[in-house]
Parts: C-alpha cells; structure tokens; sequence
C-alpha cells in the first residue's frame, strides 16, 4: 500500500498527491491553495466526476440524489453530518440525477436515494434507499481509509 493518495481538489479539479499521514493536517490543493476537504459533499457534475471519482485514490462515497425526491431531503443532513464527521477518511459527494442523467444512466441509478462508494474510480458498494446516521457510518466503515 502506498504511503500517499491522489485526490482531486474540489475548487479546481486539479489532481494531487497526499501522505495518508497528512490528511488530517488540512492538506491545500497544490495548483489553487484552497483546502482539499471543506467538511461538506462536493456537488458532481459531468465536468468534474472524472478529476473527483474516477482518478481518486482516496474512497468516494457519491449521493445520487432529486431535487423533488423526499427520502433524499431527509437524508441530505444526514449525508452532511457523516461528511463533517468521516472527512478526510473518505470523500463525500452528490449527483444530482435531473441535472446529470447522463452520469445517472451511467450507473444504473433506478430509485433515489442511491448512494455509491468508488475506490479508485469502481465501485465498490452500493445502497439504494435513505438511512439513519447510525446506519450510514456502520456502512461506510469497512471503506475508510
């Protein structure tokens, strides 16, 4: 196991390299300075999945999520409070699934909310349907780094 990731930077997309010694000294991007983890999901688009998801290192846990959809307007804080939590163990991210059908398609995303973990861009688990906080970090436990 290598003693560094690569993860992209949230503000610029740029691609990094990371000790995993130093996650949890506020790393900055090397390209725009700005913090590499804000303690919030990182909305995806189809202009930065690639630099976020498929080139990271680093695991990513990605919401799939709509706007008018209810379960994921319960969860949404839920999903917030485990990013503030588990970061920079694990990067947290959401797709909105009316903006990015394409990505949506791309994965099979039949009901929301749907939440994907990617390691080194595959997935790695998947869970359809909202749940407790509780019930999200006991999931996304054996996937942090």
């Amino acid at each position: 196991m290598s003693d560094s990731l690569t993860l992209g930077c949230p503000h610029c997309h740029a691609v990094n390299r990371v000790s995993r010694a130093r996650l949890n000294d506020d790393p900055t991007c090397g390209k725009c300075k700005q913090p590499l983890f804000t303690g919030e999901p990182v909305a995806l688009s189809s202009a930065n999945f690639r630099a976020l998801v498929e080139r990271s290192e680093l695991p990513v846990v990605v919401d799939f999520w709509a706007g008018w959809c209810g379960p994921c307007k319960m969860m949404a804080p839920i999903f917030a409070e485990a990013a503030r939590e588990l970061e920079p163990r694990m990067r947290f991210a959401k797709l909105d699934t009316e903006a990015e059908q394409a990505l949506a398609g791309r994965f099979g995303i039949r009901s929301i909310p749907t939440l994907i973990v990617f390691k080194g861009g595959r997935e790695v688990a998947r869970q359809a349907g909202a749940m407790q906080g509780s019930q999200l970090r006991q999931w996304l436990q054996p996937h942090l780094v």
